[in-house]
């Protein structure tokens, strides 16, 4: 059964043209079809992969939250202006 996936901007360095911050959350609901937040088309096409995959329950490589939970984490294509997300299933 398809989930929610929350992504939370962990790093972020440099100046990013979208204004994403360190804090910002983006919820993709794949029951009702809804984006809550924003995020900008650049993260957002090379992230979907590992976004749908977790939505669908795949296992994507995992990292270990600062809370102790799995995540995946990814990097914003942005090489000049790092941005790091964290990715994590929320049911």
């Amino acid at each position: 059964m398809p989930g929610k996936v929350k992504v939370i901007v962990i790093s972020q360095e440099g100046h990013c043209d979208a204004g994403h911050k360190v804090g910002d959350e983006i919820i993709f609901d794949w029951d009702s079809h809804e984006v809550t937040g924003r995020l900008c088309l650049h993260a957002l096409y090379s992230a979907l992969p590992k976004i749908y995959a977790l939505a669908q329950g795949g296992n994507v490589a995992y990292a270990t939250a600062e809370d102790g939970s799995k995540v995946a984490r990814h990097a914003c294509p942005d090489g000049y202006n790092p941005l790091i997300l964290e990715l994590k299933r929320v049911d």
